[in-house]
């Protein structure tokens, strides 16, 4: 696996010949093979895109539906059959703006699935060109978003985004802020879009492949982003997007890290 710290992940990147998963603050893309994954669930949303034909979304009790597009909900066991070459599939986390935006966008909704991407059509195209922007592709799928304006919370993701393995308690940073602990994470969830544990381990999964990118060891980078051990890593890069770092290593992915803000 190769892993490519570029800053920011809208940045354009002529990768696309290989496989590769853009990662960022609450999402990410990958462009690729479909990795013929066996039904499983994820933490996160998940866009399905069949890139060069349909796909097949297989759901126990349910018939077989083709699609060109699907919008998987967190926590739901499913399975993405291609029946083309490449898939996209853009990951969104729980609550964040991003996820209502890609909500809104799907034509209809059946069994908590969304179907028929109202950009579809535009996605494809972003899939089709010499260069990749994972920036245009996540505003095609969800619409464009903006960062905190509140400037307490402001620092608090500046410091996370630095030190994402400190110990710092979402209650310390309350009160560095002069904010009581359920206001804080309020506000938090409010500004980001997602709640401040939830934050914190997209930071922790950043760290990881920064470090990693940097000549670390994937042990001592697990540890210092403030993952207990590799394993603890590797169980939380599986619940979120679906599969093991082990099996997007195998097929030869680049990981692109957001580096921006």
């Amino acid at each position: 696996m190769a892993v490519v710290d570029r800053s920011p992940l809208p940045e354009t990147c002529a990768v696309t010949a290989a496989p590769a998963l853009w990662v960022g603050y609450g999402h990410a893309v990958y462009l690729g093979p479909s990795l013929r994954l066996n039904p499983h669930s994820t933490a996160v949303y998940c866009l399905a895109v069949g890139v060069d034909a349909p796909l097949i979304l297989r759901v126990d009790g349910s018939a077989d539906l083709t699609l060109r597009s699907v919008l998987v909900p967190p926590r739901t066991r499913h399975q993405i059959v291609a029946t083309g070459e490449r898939m996209l599939f853009c990951y969104f986390d729980p609550g964040s703006s991003r996820a209502g935006g890609c909500l809104e966008r799907m034509a209809a909704a059946e069994g908590g699935f969304g179907s028929g991407h109202r950009a579809e059509a535009e996605l494809i195209g972003l899939c089709g060109g010499p260069v990749l922007d994972a920036g245009d592709i996540l505003d095609a799928a969800s619409g464009p978003v903006h960062g905190p304006v509140d400037e307490r919370i402001g620092g608090v993701i500046r410091t996370i985004r630095a030190q994402p393995g400190a110990p710092v308690t979402a209650a310390e940073f309350a009160r560095d802020a002069h904010l009581s602990t359920p206001y804080f994470l309020r506000l938090f969830a409010t500004e980001t879009g997602t709640s401040f544990r939830r934050y914190r381990l997209w930071a922790r999964m950043l760290h990881v492949a920064t470090a990693v990118s940097k000549g670390s060891d994937l042990t001592r980078a697990a540890v210092d982003a403030g993952f207990a051990s590799p394993s603890h890593f590797s169980d939380a890069f599986h619940r979120m997007f679906g599969l093991t770092a082990t099996t997007l290593m195998s097929g030869g992915a680049a990981i692109v890290v957001e580096g921006g803000s």
